[in-house]
């Protein structure tokens, strides 16, 4: 099935391992022109050298979607080299959590800043572009207890959750400019972030999983490349009168819609 996405300007944030990662990959082998941004250089440029060398059209450039100014740079460098902006991946994140009195106001501020801010600088300084052009994808990604928070599990609960109000007020605002706004909500998927942690704490990978997959109905952890898949999805022609939805990618965890 062609997708539709040959020729367009795809933005990944958070690209340089994990989610972000496979899901850039994955878009460059469906035609799409692929403009990455990560905090570190080193990664990101790995990430691009391995998309050039499979025949994609890349632009990486390093920054921290928590930071005002590099978000600007970011955004302008990407329309001045490809001239237009036709998909906004927003995946740049972390995952700050613990008792709540124990959280302090600049952990808070620290994952708000990153998740609920960074998205809305991207949206603002994309959205122009889209109208300008008759259209655009914005995909958000959040977690399933961004619906569904538990106990002690704060800051980050609470910013996913004001990541899906985000992707809900902005589907209605902007579906008579065609930008479409969806939102996948992951559950435990590999990542890099986990892989630091496994050799951190000098774990073997397959007993780490292993202890992370319980309480999944369907026995594992999700790989990214299946999360790029969905995102690819939405964000595709085959997905042209979707938005305003979540997608719950996380093995039939939660107990939520």
């Amino acid at each position: 099935m062609d997708l539709g996405l040959k020729g367009k300007v795809a933005i990944v944030t958070g690209a340089s391992d994990g989610i972000g990662k496979a899901t850039a990959v994955r878009l460059a082998l469906e035609g799409a022109r692929v403009a990455i941004c990560a905090r570190r250089p080193e990664p990101l440029e790995k990430v691009a050298g391995e998309i050039r060398a499979q025949g994609g059209d890349v632009f990486a450039q390093s920054a921290d979607m928590s930071k005002p100014a590099d978000i600007d740079r970011f955004i302008k460098s990407v329309v001045d080299h490809y001239g237009r902006i036709d998909i906004l991946v927003n995946n740049a994140g972390m995952s700050i959590r613990g008792p709540f009195v124990t959280v302090t106001d600049e952990s808070w501020q620290q994952d708000i800043e990153l998740k609920v801010f960074g998205a809305i600088r991207t949206c603002r300084l994309a959205v122009p572009q889209m109208k300008k052009q008759g259209g655009g994808r914005i995909v958000n990604i959040s977690t399933v207890a961004g619906k569904q928070p538990g106990p002690a599990s704060g800051p980050t609960s609470v910013s996913r959750a004001a990541g899906l109000a985000l992707t809900k007020a902005l589907s209605k605002e902007f579906a008579p400019d065609n930008i479409l706004v969806n939102a996948v909500c992951i559950g435990r998927i590999k990542s890099g972030q986990h892989q630091r942690r496994i050799d951190r704490d000098k774990i073997p990978a397959a007993e780490y999983y292993a202890k992370s997959a319980q309480g999944i109905p369907m026995g594992r952890v999700g790989e990214a490349e299946e999360v790029a898949n969905v995102i690819t999805f939405l964000v595709s022609e085959a997905a042209s009168y979707v938005t305003g939805s979540s997608v719950n990618l996380d093995g039939g965890m939660s107990g939520v819609l």
